[in-house]
């Protein structure tokens, strides 16, 4: 772990087994997991919780203070799972007093120059292509795949296993298990390859095919959909999560086809 060339709080609490590059800085109250690689130029900063067997690649900023105007050097985290790998250049930033801590979580690709904002919530098994950006409070669910320079709005709320288009401009939440796509961002139908991948069988997956047809092929507002689903679709995980996942978007959901 030594380095002479990096800069470590003797505070910080760093496993013997991490490797250290030059040029690193890492601030007191850090904590850092076994089998951690952190590269050169990369700044850790007070608040950062990170896991086992990450990779950190050069010029990543983790737990810089929130570029938040009502934050007031409240003592907040940024937290990291374990086996996920923050390429060049990308910037995390720890919590406001709104929720204390942002958090990313195991097994997460995050490739180069992604922003994640304050209090935001990134699930495990996402991968967030290059330099799409998070604005603060987002969710971002487990194996959700997000396409590079997308932007999303704060309080977003991104489904799991969602698959969304590069470039793409959220302003809406997306629900489970679609492909949202297009300008504006629309439903392009379910993420039935990726479903797959994962091990959902296709009658499963029909299910949620049946499911979206009443949200956004019917002609039917939201409220009246999710009344009809529950009525006339038998109960499934899947279903209830999707009806749940509706209910509460508090931005809304995203739009049918355009």
């Amino acid at each position: 772990m030594k380095q002479p060339l990096a800069y470590i709080h003797p505070a910080a609490k760093i496993d013997p087994s991490v490797i250290i590059d030059p040029f690193v800085t890492i601030e007191e109250n850090v904590e850092i997991g076994a089998g951690t690689r952190i590269g050169s130029n990369v700044t850790i900063m007070a608040g950062a919780r990170i896991g086992k067997n990450c990779t950190i690649f050069p010029g990543a900023v983790v737990s810089a203070v929130p570029q938040d105007l009502k934050f007031k050097g409240e003592d907040t985290v940024a937290i990291i799972g374990d086996n996920t790998v923050l390429r060049e250049c990308v910037t995390i930033n720890r919590g406001t007093a709104a929720k204390g801590k942002t958090v990313v979580g195991s097994n997460c690709l995050i490739m180069a120059y992604c922003h994640v904002a304050h209090d935001c919530v990134v699930g495990d098994n996402v991968i967030m292509s290059n330099a799409t950006q998070l604005a603060g409070e987002v969710v971002v669910d487990n194996f959700a795949v997000i396409g590079g320079g997308t932007l999303v709005h704060q309080f977003c709320h991104i489904g799991p296993h969602v698959m969304v288009q590069g470039g793409a401009l959220v302003n809406k939440d997306i629900p489970p298990f679609v492909k949202a796509a297009r300008e504006p961002i629309s439903y392009a139908g379910v993420n039935s390859i990726g479903l797959r991948r994962r091990g959902f069988s296709s009658e499963t997956i029909r299910e949620i095919q049946e499911i979206y047809r009443y949200l956004y092929l019917s002609g039917l507002n939201n409220s009246d959909a999710v009344e009809r689903i529950e009525a006339e679709l038998p109960a499934t995980k899947e279903r209830d999560e999707i009806i749940l996942f509706v209910r509460n978007a508090k931005r809304g959901i995203i739009k049918g086809y355009v």
